[in-house]
């Protein structure tokens, strides 16, 4: 009998210790939420303002809601889990506004409150889907899902109604997007923006790749003691496995913000504002952007989302819009600008550049960019003759002359036969300048020129919007000669944000990496305008016969996978066109030994593969090997990388 009561005394407990397992599931985050309403700030949550958004396949969930202090001043929270696991811990939403100079000259009551959000009250919100797709002129893929749900937090300042504010939160698959927008003023006040702090509370360990320009190394940091600012896009790397990263999108009016560390909040970063922005309602801030993923290579497949938070194309006939692949000419003289265009036909590509000086000194105000300035160069001969063999050219102009003649200079550009501008050394950051370089793509669009933004600019998903903006620098490049493991880095980081102008090299001497690493960072870095043999000239050309690499590769795509990799180590990128894929893998300064899967293909097929690799043994100056055989989508490639070496493959499928 004792035996029975205590095998029942089991059964009831068992019964009931997994009916509590199962209601804590949903018991014990409400009990954590509720419990920590005092929460270590000493304010408790307003169950008013309590809201909650899922992405479209409910793996991201964010929450929204504000806390209120003793003396009833209030603060905007949010977090963000993927999987259940923590991305954001409790962070708080604010931005600052001081309005007093226009609410005296208007009239109006003038806001003395410490922090411009602590009285907004919740009005009411809403919530909407949205899934459509979308065609880039150019791109990394011909066909971008635009698919989230969105939630609005209607606000309003309690003592003064004029003000609204709606916080935005869009919920994607690939991650989330998070902005304030002013509706507009019923008294026309303006909104002078003094600092954005929307902060990022991370999980403690988390590391960052941070680089303190746009054009400076990378370093990877603990969320401790930052010498300075960091760039965008901010890539981290969480002790819980995930990959995440910070960044900002439709930044074009406004300035630019990068990310600092809280001086009084471990683990948590902040946007850090490149002064105010003056601006007129209704208006919105940039997209704050939290990308999330499993590992870092679908981090970067997962990109098109910042192209995704900026408006659909302004351009309606963009026919004009043609990417390509171009060489500058080192010596500007019309035979060697002659020169260039046979070579660029030789080995098909699309464009030549003239870099700066060409108009004179470039950064006097008195140099005409409408005028050449140096002998023996005739610009209409050499434009003639590259219509003749199809062959595009691009200017120079740097920001003095821009700025001078911007409204009249890309007319003039327009009638002489220019396909594009590259811009130069810009002032960047502030809301004077973003505003100013917005106005420029917008007045080369409107005359058919395209554009390559050069120095210390980044783009913010504008791209999609002004398609005519090509490429951009913002980038530790080939002028820098940076190592293999810098290589390494750049995928996960700069390109995230879009194109970039690596200004790929080839025979220059000073370049660190072999010349197969070289050949594959045209698949693997991508630029709708891939500049190659930035340093090298006609006379350097010996009829390398891997060359044809470059010859082939086109520089926009139907799709993109990063088939491995990790950021400081390798990355295997793997880009269609069509039915062709081309392939780039590297290594960082060290040799590797890697296995890349072509599981990518479209199965039942076979493929051509032409693989170009690095052979001491091949007696070229080059050392590139060419070697040819038939693979499946069930084919592993076993490669072994030599130091700050590399592989590059065409597959070609067979009929």
């Amino acid at each position: 009998m004792q035996l029975n009561l205590s095998k029942a005394l089991q059964f009831i407990n068992n019964s009931f210790m997994s009916s509590l397992k199962k209601h804590l599931v949903i018991i014990l985050p409400l009990m954590i939420f509720f419990l920590s309403s005092g929460g270590v700030y000493g304010q408790k949550i307003l169950p008013q303002s309590y809201q909650k958004v899922y992405s479209p396949d409910s793996n991201i969930v964010v929450e929204f809601y504000q806390r209120e202090s003793s003396d009833q001043k209030k603060t905007m929270y949010y977090s963000v889990n993927y999987k259940d696991k923590p991305v954001i811990l409790e962070s708080a939403l604010d931005i600052q506004l001081d309005n007093h100079l226009s609410e005296e000259a208007m009239g109006l009551k003038v806001d003395k409150h410490e922090k411009w959000c602590e009285n907004l009250i919740v009005q009411n919100k809403s919530t909407k889907t949205v899934d459509t797709s979308w065609s880039p002129v150019c791109g990394e893929k011909s066909q971008i899902r635009d698919f989230y749900n969105q939630l609005t937090v209607n606000l309003v300042k309690d003592d003064n109604p004029i003000y609204l504010v709606n916080v935005e939160i869009r919920v994607y698959n690939e991650g989330v997007g998070l902005r304030y927008f002013f509706p507009e003023n019923p008294k026309g006040t303006y909104y002078n923006v003094v600092a954005e702090n929307t902060a990022f509370c991370l999980p403690a360990g988390t590391e960052a790749w941070v680089t303190h320009w746009a054009q400076g190394p990378y370093e990877k940091l603990a969320l401790k003691d930052w010498p300075d600012e960091s760039e965008r896009p901010l890539t981290l790397e969480l002790v819980n496995g995930l990959s995440v990263c910070l960044t900002e999108a439709q930044m074009t009016d406004y300035a630019r913000s990068k990310f600092k560390l809280s001086p009084d909040q471990p683990n948590t970063i902040i946007t850090a504002m490149d002064g105010a922005a003056d601006l007129i309602s209704p208006m919105a801030t940039p997209w704050r952007v939290i990308m999330i993923a499993d590992s870092p290579g679908k981090l970067v497949e997962n990109n098109s989302l910042i192209l995704n938070l900026n408006e659909p194309n302004q351009i309606k006939d963009f026919s004009w819009i043609k990417s390509g692949k171009e060489m500058r000419v080192m010596k500007q003289t019309t035979a060697d600008a002659k020169a260039n265009i046979d070579l660029a036909v030789a080995h098909h590509l699309q464009y030549i550049l003239f870099d700066w000086k060409w108009y004179g000194p470039a950064f006097s105000f008195s140099s005409d960019a409408t005028k050449v300035a140096i002998p023996d160069f005739d610009l209409p001969e050499i434009i003639r003759y590259g219509k003749e063999k199809g062959i595009g050219v691009w200017l120079y102009v740097n920001q003095q002359a821009a700025l001078m003649q911007s409204d009249s200079l890309f007319s003039v550009y327009h009638k002489w036969g220019i396909k594009g501008v590259k811009i130069g050394f810009v002032q960047v950051g502030s809301y004077r300048w973003t505003a100013w370089l917005e106005r420029v793509i917008r007045q080369a669009a409107a005359n058919h020129i395209m554009l390559d933004i050069h120095d210390d600019w980044r783009p913010t998903g504008e791209q999609r919007t002004w398609p005519n903006l090509m490429s951009a620098e913002g980038i530790r490049g080939n002028e820098e000669m940076p190592s293999a493991t810098h290589n390494t880095i750049l995928p996960f980081t700069r390109f995230i944000a879009g194109e970039a102008d690596y200004t790929v090299c080839y025979f220059d001497k000073r370049i660190k990496t072999t010349h197969a690493h070289q050949l594959a960072l045209a698949a693997i870095f991508y630029s709708p305008l891939q500049t190659l043999y930035w340093y090298d000239k006609p006379s350097d050309f010996h009829d390398e016969p891997e060359l044809q690499f470059w010859d082939n590769i086109p520089t926009t795509w139907d799709d993109t996978k990063v088939v491995q990799g990790s950021p400081g180590e390798f990355i295997t990128t793997a880009r269609r066109k069509g039915s062709t894929w081309f392939v780039g893998t590297i290594t960082n300064n060290d040799a590797r030994d890697l296995r890349i899967p072509l599981d990518f293909l479209d199965k039942g097929k076979s493929y051509l593969a032409t693989i170009y690799s690095d052979d001491p043994s091949v007696a070229t100056d080059t050392h590139v090997r060419i070697v040819t055989q038939k693979v499946t989508a069930a084919t592993v490639l076993k490669v072994h990388l030599l130091p700050s070496g590399g592989q590059a493959m065409e597959l070609t499928e067979l009929k």
